[in-house]
This record gives C-alpha cells, sequence and structure tokens, in this order.
C-alpha cells in the first residue's frame, strides 16, 4: 500500500492534513497486555512506510514512556509524520487521574513532551481532559502562547463538551477535537461532532473499534483481559449484551466480505469528510487489516443499515468506569 494510494483528510482549517486512518499509539505502552518497544518502533515505522502520517500519543500513556517510543520510532521519518501529544492527566498513584489545566502548567508539560520525543515542535497539541477548575480560556490561552513561540502547530482538545469546544475556539482556532467514536458509543459524541462541523474543526473518533469489542476477536467473556476487564462494557453483567450486538456486525461484515474492523471503521469515515479515526494496535497484521477499511465502500444505505444493527445507546454499560466518567464531556 503506497503512500500516495492512503486516502486523506483535513484536519481543521489550517493546512493540516493526515491519514484518514491514523494510528493510536496507547497501546504500546502496556495497556491491553505487554508491549516490547523494540516492536512498537518497528510498527510505528512500518505504519509510516504503509502511508500512514498521523500518530496519535499522551504523555499520560505510561507516564512519558510513550512519547519516548514514538519520538525513537520517527527519527529520520520525521517529515513524514503529522505528530500529535497531549497533556492535561496528572498521575495520582492509588486514585483515578488528576488534571491540570493552568496556564503554567501547560507550558511545563510541552516543554517536557518535547524532550521526551526528542523533537522542537509538535504538530497537534491537545488538552488531553478538560480542568473544570480552570477557565478554558486561559488553557487555550496558555497553549495559543505555544503557537506564537513555534512549539506547536495547531491545538486540539479531547472529551469536551460543544460549550467548552465554542468558548475554546474564540480564543485560538480549533483544529481538531478528539472523542471516543464507535457504533458502540455515539450520543454524546453525534452531539460534539455537529458542534464541531458548524465551526470547521475536524472530528477524531479514538477507541473506533470499542477497544476490540468491534474486531470480533472477543468471543467470549474468558477473551476478556487488561484493562478491559475493568470497563464496564466488558463486565460480566454487560457483556452479553454487547456481544450480540457485535454479532450483528460480524453478520453485515460478511456479507459485505470484510472484516467486523474494516467494516466498523469504514462506518466511522462514512459520517463525514471531516471524521478521521485513530485506531490502536500492537500488531501489523491488525494495523493493515485495519488500512482496509479504505478499501470497503459503503452506500448511504449500508451506512443507515450498520447504524440500525447497532442502534444509539444500545450498548450496555458505560464506557469508563464511574471515576472515568467524571472526566469526560467536560
Amino acid at each position: 500500500m503506497a503512500t500516495e494510494k492512503l486516502a486523506h483528510r483535513k484536519l481543521g482549517t489550517g493546512g493540516l492534513s493526515v491519514s484518514a486512518i491514523g494510528l493510536g499509539c496507547m497501546s504500546l505502552s502496556g495497556i491491553y497486555g505487554e508491549a516490547d518497544d523494540a516492536a512498537s518502533e518497528e510498527l510505528i515505522r512500518h505504519a509510516i512506510d504503509l502511508g500512514v502520517d498521523h500518530l496519535d500519543s499522551s504523555d499520560m500513556y505510561g507516564w512519558g514512556h510513550n512519547e519516548q517510543v514514538v519520538g525513537r520510532a520517527i527519527k529520520g521519518r520525521r517529515e513524514r509524520v503529522v505528530l500529535a501529544t497531549k497533556f492535561g492527566q496528572t498521575q495520582n498513584p492509588g486514585g483515578r487521574n488528576g488534571v491540570n489545566g493552568r496556564p503554567e502548567y501547560v507550558i511545563q508539560a510541552c516543554e517536557a513532551s518535547l524532550k521526551r520525543l526528542g523533537e522542537d515542535v509538535i504538530d497537534l497539541y491537545y488538552q488531553h481532559r478538560v480542568d473544570p477548575s480552570v477557565p478554558i480560556e486561559d488553557t487555550v490561552g496558555a497553549m495559543a502562547k505555544l503557537v506564537e513561540k513555534g512549539k506547536v502547530k495547531h491545538l486540539g482538545l479531547s472529551e469536551a463538551k460543544p460549550e467548552t469546544i465554542r468558548r475554546a475556539h474564540k480564543v485560538h482556532p480549533i483544529a481538531a477535537v478528539q472523542t471516543e467514536y464507535s457504533l458502540l458509543y455515539r450520543t454524546e459524541a453525534e452531539e460534539t461532532r455537529e458542534t464541531t462541523r458548524g465551526l470547521g474543526i475536524s472530528f477524531v473518533a479514538y477507541a473506533p473499534l470499542g477497544r476490540g469489542f468491534l474486531t470480533g476477536a472477543i468471543q467470549t467473556f474468558a477473551d476478556v483481559d487488561g484493562r478491559r476487564a475493568a470497563h464496564p462494557r466488558f463486565q460480566k453483567e454487560n457483556f452479553d449484551r454487547n456481544r450480540a450486538l457485535v454479532a450483528r456486525i460480524e453478520a453485515i461484515a460478511a456479507e459485505k466480505k470484510c472484516t467486523p474492523s474494516q467494516l466498523a471503521l469504514a462506518w466511522v469515515l462514512a459520517q463525514g469528510d471531516d471524521v478521521v479515526a485513530i485506531a490502536g494496535t500492537r500488531y501489523k497484521k491488525r494495523l493493515e487489516e485495519n488500512l482496509g477499511a479504505l478499501q470497503v465502500t459503503l452506500t448511504p444505505e449500508d451506512v443507515a443499515r450498520i447504524s440500525a444493527a447497532v442502534p444509539r445507546g444500545a450498548a450496555a454499560g458505560t464506557r469508563y468506569p464511574a471515576g472515568g466518567m467524571a472526566g469526560v464531556y467536560v
């Protein structure tokens, strides 16, 4: 799969363009099972060689580890990559993560990320979680100063609600808003997407495969492992209902002669040209499978049928445990 053949979409209105399917790098820091750094770096380089130029990291993925892995992997390939990372979550041993959106912290966090990445500039810098104790205008004002200093090129928000997005965008143009979005999680994400679309902001869908549920690889409750076990949608009382929803996607995928992952990703991308997906994986085979979604053509009728197979709000259980839910859509 050559670089020039991989579909690209714009991020915002500032001239940024990325592959329609990017690589979410979180799983390369032991989130869903052990990850080998050398293999992770090789995976990132393989993705770039296949034409994937959108790499998404965060300072809280392995608390710095992920940015170091990404930084090493892109050496010699930096000009072929749109490098995105995030700040705002803080480590709180024994409890749920904290948040920090104070202006002075924004500057400190960016400097630390640049050092770990071994780079001079970040292409797309997100506030990972909104700090409700700090006006969004203050946080984004500090982020805008990073743009002025040449440390950052474009700004983004993650898991921000529509009103927060509107307020932020008045301070400095926001290129992208990142929100969990898949067939299994739609309601608030689609409200967010209406807002971003109206403002000319692109929508970056993370966890587009429902943290692996929509791949079809998780067939029984015994297949649930790692961090997934803490997520309500994978817990015993919700598993069977959600597995039945995935079975509907598997059936349509079989008709379309593609994999469930490819169908789920194609459905996300069919929501509009302002939508891009970042799918995470540790495996080259899965990476290549995911990119195959770009070859899946869905008619409007197909999209409607898939949407009806897994209606909005049909999934059982929240997408994060209670503590995590308190930090999203803020």
